[in-house]
């Protein structure tokens, strides 16, 4: 074979090969140039080269261009490469566009970051913005218990329709922020109720109290309207607590009266050894009489016939007791 033969042969190879690498590139420029969102070749090498799908953004970018969004494929690319979601961020950015809501690309970005790894979409709060949402209150429980002033229990459901915030999304209080606030605001407001006629009788009563507190205050979500779905009567709370109340009464009564019982018995016991005691000092005076006695016959201060004086002067005593106890 021929050199010249040889040279046509490796040339040939080598168009095929560049063809077959530039073909994919060429049809994604072409469809582009055709869509009116140019994209130059270099362009999209770049792109390769940097491994960022260069078939999706030039996608994305053909249509926000068709929805008269004008997105650089330097933008799509960075959100890309911040692993956010371009397609549902296009989406989001048209439809906020098509409803007259004022959102910026970098603002999508930002709410489509925040929201990755979440159950929520920037493409969501954009449809929550145009189309508010409604929030069931409470949501792991069957109602929204308070008391009111008369003590009976008044048992609420309430329905909280809220719209995005698309300016304070990020970095905003979510859903369950809403609905713990909402709660705390029927609790509060039935436990200003003097009675739970109050509640029953203007139901929106709570509505009205609820938004005046400004429940949305830092969160991702404006509260247009709260409206009570469901509202019972629960239990007598405050006769409960009474009842409660006088047994812990009755009780606190009955162990002072046991207190008491057991310090006057244990004061008749110390009287009974103190009687005791003094009965045992009376004995033993008793006892020491005839001691007396004897020792003063023995050194003379005692004669016979005083102590038969002392013995008939008891004898007397003694008949005297008896005729008392028994008189004629």
């Amino acid at each position: 074979m021929e050199i010249v033969d040889i040279f046509w042969v490796i040339l040939g190879v080598v168009v095929l090969i560049g063809v077959i690498f530039v073909i994919p590139f060429f049809m994604v420029w072409l469809r582009a140039w055709l869509a009116g969102a140019y994209v130059s070749i270099p362009n999209l090498l770049a792109m390769y080269l940097r491994k960022v799908p260069y078939g999706l953004v030039v996608d994305c970018r053909i249509t926000a261009m068709k929805a008269g969004l004008s997105l650089t494929t330097d933008e799509l690319e960075g959100h890309f490469l911040a692993a956010g979601n371009l397609v549902q961020t296009v989406q989001a950015l048209i439809a906020a566009d098509k409803a007259g809501i004022k959102l910026s690309f970098v603002r999508a970005c930002a709410i489509d970051l925040a929201t990755k790894g979440t159950s929520k979409t920037v493409l969501e709060a954009v449809h929550t913005s145009v189309n508010p949402k409604v929030i069931d209150c409470p949501q792991d429980r069957t109602s929204v218990d308070g008391v009111a002033k008369d003590g009976i229990e008044v048992k609420v459901r309430a329905r909280v329709t809220v719209r995005t915030n698309l300016d304070r999304f990020v970095g905003g209080a979510q859903e369950e922020t809403i609905v713990a606030r909402v709660g705390e605001g029927i609790v509060a407001t039935i436990g200003m109720a003097e009675t739970y006629k109050q509640v029953l009788e203007n139901p929106d009563l709570i509505s009205k109290e609820v938004l005046k507190r400004g429940l949305d205050v830092g969160t991702a979500y404006e509260i247009l309207s709260i409206d009570v779905s469901d509202i019972d009567i629960g239990e007598n709370i405050g006769a409960k607590l009474q009842v409660s109340q006088a047994e812990a009464n009755k009780n606190m009564a009955q162990a002072r009266a046991e207190m008491r019982r057991a310090t006057a018995v244990a004061l008749e016991q110390e009287m009974k050894a103190r009687v005791e005691e003094m009965q045992a000092k009376v004995v033993e005076a008793q006892a020491a009489v005839p001691l007396a006695l004897a020792e003063a016959f023995q050194k003379g201060r005692m004669g016979v016939f005083d102590y038969y004086k002392m013995e008939n002067m008891k004898a007397d005593t003694a008949m005297r007791d008896q005729l008392a106890q028994h008189p004629l």
